[in-house]
């Protein structure tokens, strides 16, 4: 099973984190599928907006729903996620060979999200990168039974180890 996970404190972090894999990886021929997380500016005082590219080149999907400045709920939009799991779903079909999903947030601690699709990934042989916080991190150990690689918060840390996951005959360019 090449199941690996990253954690990183800072706000946003691991979505750029995620998102530099996805393009490393691109230059190195390797195909992917999933999502990476692009959040963008919003006004003083308000949350940024959250949007997912499926990957390899799109579409984008909303994630997040605006709540008012003083709302304190989740602003998770759950139809916004599930339609990015569909996308990515049409993807893994594809002859991918790594699946980066950049949040095991708390939709697939309850058992949906992209849940189905990372454990579909592994049965295929796939390698399978997903972004994890500290909220979420013990539901994402009792998924994997605790058999996955936790990595850096580094692109060359997770790439490289994408890079021994994924054999060389499966290696494209």
């Amino acid at each position: 099973m090449h199941l690996a996970y990253t954690t990183s404190p800072g706000r946003g972090d691991m979505d750029l984190v995620l998102a530099g894999v996805a393009d490393a990886l691109a230059r190195r021929g390797i195909r992917t599928c999933g999502v990476v997380q692009i959040n963008s500016d919003c006004d003083s005082g308000r949350h940024c907006d959250m949007d997912v590219k499926v990957l390899p080149a799109g579409p984008m999907f909303r994630i997040s729903q605006s709540l008012g400045k003083d709302a304190r709920g989740c602003r998770l939009d759950p139809h916004g996620l599930e339609m990015a799991v569909g996308a990515t779903a049409r993807q893994l079909a594809s002859g991918a060979e790594v699946l980066i999903v950049n949040k095991f947030g708390k939709q697939e601690a309850e058992g949906r999200g992209f849940r189905d699709l990372i454990a579909e990934a592994l049965a295929a042989d796939m390698a399978v990168i997903v972004g994890v916080n500290g909220l979420n991190r013990d539901a994402f150990l009792e998924f994997c039974g605790g058999e996955a690689t936790a990595l850096p918060p580094q692109v060359e840390a997770i790439t490289g180890w994408i890079a021994d996951a994924v054999s060389p005959a499966e290696v494209v360019g």
